[in-house]
């Protein structure tokens, strides 16, 4: 599936945005808005079809989501229900713990028209378990997700939180998607919930398997990752950095990898990049810091060499 010769790729996280109430101040999160933002930055066109309410807390993400120059028409506004906000504390190894309130702004996602023709052009859509905790908001990301083209990528990064998720959310979640992230805490959980037996793995390629997936990544911390696709492994060990908190450092794994998909970059190549992008945000704090200018400059030109090769080779083909 990969992009088009369209000026920018087009990728659209689907749910929660919130504010991370951490010890050193408020920053702006939730998992399908840190993914954008870091699409964004890597060159794609990006937007979050999500909910906040009229409050100040809510302005700011409003300014935000223009600063970042995130598509409007994704941005829903509640008159009734608060922006959503979530009291994170850190262990020693910068590793948070969340606290996430309920009854916010994203419990009511809608399906606005324009918000289901931007997803109708996305070359990937990305969402989770948690902004599904609501019937309403469920129904929405779901009718979401299906309306994406056949060839989008789909990805469920799964991201389970407190209680907030049941196994026929993630069963639909999965027959939904066709790229799997989830980290070393949260397979576990899935192996027991659906039975799958044997190693890591061999627990990953039931997954794929039973819910025809054409990508899982898996990541470890500080034992690196792992990506299956198509019977093939890779494996990257963690890159050493000083960490200051990992908040945030999954979605940017997500977003080097879907760029890569789309680029149709080599599986080790797109691992290693993503992989690049995680441990910079560990070595910064909160979930969107500035991108360090070598890894933007490096997929724009990918991007420009993608494009070039794309529109050589349709002119090649209609010579024929």
């Amino acid at each position: 599936m990969p992009m088009t010769t369209k000026d920018r790729p087009v990728i659209i996280g689907v749910g929660e945005v919130l504010w991370d109430l951490l010890p050193t101040g408020a920053e702006m999160g939730g998992a399908p808005a840190n993914f954008a933002y870091h699409a964004h930055a890597l060159g794609a066109l990006a937007g979050v079809v999500t909910r906040v309410g009229t409050d100040p807390l809510g302005k700011q993400i409003v300014q935000r989501f223009n600063r970042f120059g995130f598509a409007p028409e994704t941005l829903q506004l509640d008159d009734v229900a608060p922006t959503s906000t979530v009291s994170v504390s850190l262990n020693g190894d910068g590793i948070p713990h969340y606290v996430i309130h309920e009854n916010v702004a994203w419990d009511q996602l809608a399906v606005p028209p324009a918000a289901l023709a931007m997803v109708r052009t996305a070359d990937a859509v990305c969402f989770g378990t948690l902004a599904q905790r609501s019937g309403i908001a469920r129904g929405a990301i779901q009718r979401l997700v299906a309306a994406a083209p056949a060839k989008t990528w789909r990805v469920f990064d799964i991201n389970l939180r407190q209680d907030f998720y049941s196994k026929e959310v993630i069963e639909q979640s999965l027959r939904l998607a066709n790229v799997l992230k989830l980290n070393d805490s949260e397979l576990p959980v899935l192996a027991e919930m659906f039975n799958l037996r044997g190693t890591s793995r061999q627990q990953i390629e039931a997954l794929t398997k039973g819910f025809s997936l054409q990508l899982v990544a898996l990541t470890r911390g500080a034992q690196g990752s792992l990506l299956y696709r198509e019977g093939k492994w890779s494996e990257q060990e963690s890159q050493r950095v000083q960490v200051v908190d990992t908040i945030g450092a999954g979605d940017a794994f997500t977003a080097a990898l879907v760029m890569g998909l789309l680029l149709e970059l080599e599986l080790d190549d797109l691992h290693a990049t993503a992989a690049e992008l995680a441990a910079h945000v560990c070595s910064q704090a909160g979930a969107t810091p500035p991108l360090p200018s070598p890894i933007r400059d490096r997929f724009a030109n990918l991007y420009s060499q993608h494009r070039n090769q794309s529109s050589e080779n349709k002119v090649a083909a209609s010579a024929r």
